[in-house]
């Protein structure tokens, strides 16, 4: 029941057409038993990130940072718009031009996502939310970012980091050495853009979330630990 809600969020109503359950209230009191029980044996973030702050031989590194890399991207998702005033405003994105919540995610060179953050209001920028929020990394481990952390070396030197992309200033075209480098930059960052598509598959992370806006950390926390499931499974 709770893997056909989330990978094609339906509503309550059809989902109790599919499962012979009579009212909306009992197919809600199901999900939520399943969401704990789900929550307790999948391997969510919130287990795994507590387990590499304590890492400190190569080898223990290498188990969950392969080739030593760590791959940092946001994401949003749309919202429906709020009554508030205030809530509009806040939560206004003006890189989607809606009303949205951003999550910041870490991933290893698997796609295993290591990190995640509680979510953050539309209107915050990348660099903003991951000054507050960013995942603390062995310091063999390199992390591997966009142009939407530009200052990042500046503010956490104490950090290992790759070169940022090329940014073509203004007037000017980029030379072929900097656009050969954007695109090997780009070659190694599209992990990170995978897993956030392997998040998107499930419905309820792409479509407008219909669910109490409290609800959201505990349904990314489950789709999260599906997907590392599913790498896990992969690589065995």
């Amino acid at each position: 029941m709770l893997l056909v809600y989330y990978r094609l969020y339906i509503t309550y109503t059809l989902v109790g057409f599919l499962f012979d359950l009579d009212q909306k209230s009992n197919v809600c009191r199901d999900i939520q038993k399943i969401d704990s029980l789900i929550r307790e044996c999948m391997p969510i973030p919130q287990k795994i990130y507590p387990i590499t702050k304590r890492l400190k031989t190569p080898e223990e590194v290498e188990k969950y940072f392969p080739g030593f890399l760590a791959f940092i991207d946001s994401t949003e998702q749309q919202i429906p718009r709020p009554v508030d005033k205030n809530r509009r405003k806040t939560f206004y994105s003006g890189k989607k031009k809606r009303h949205t919540v951003k999550n910041q995610i870490t991933v290893n060179n698997h796609g295993f996502i290591l990190h995640k953050i509680g979510h953050k209001k539309g209107r915050k920028h990348d660099y903003d939310v991951y000054k507050k929020n960013h995942p603390v990394t062995p310091k063999q481990v390199v992390n591997v970012i966009d142009l939407g952390y530009v200052g990042v070396e500046t503010d956490f030197p104490e950090q290992l980091l790759s070169a940022l992309p090329c940014k073509r200033k203004r007037k000017c075209e980029l030379s072929q050495e900097e656009k050969e480098y954007n695109r090997i930059h780009s070659k190694k960052r599209i992990i990170a853009e995978h897993t956030i598509c392997r998040l998107k598959k499930y419905r309820i992370m792409s479509d407008i979330f219909r669910n109490k806006l409290r609800k959201y950390d505990m349904v990314l926390d489950i789709v999260a630990g599906l997907v590392n499931y599913r790498i896990t499974s992969q690589c065995l």
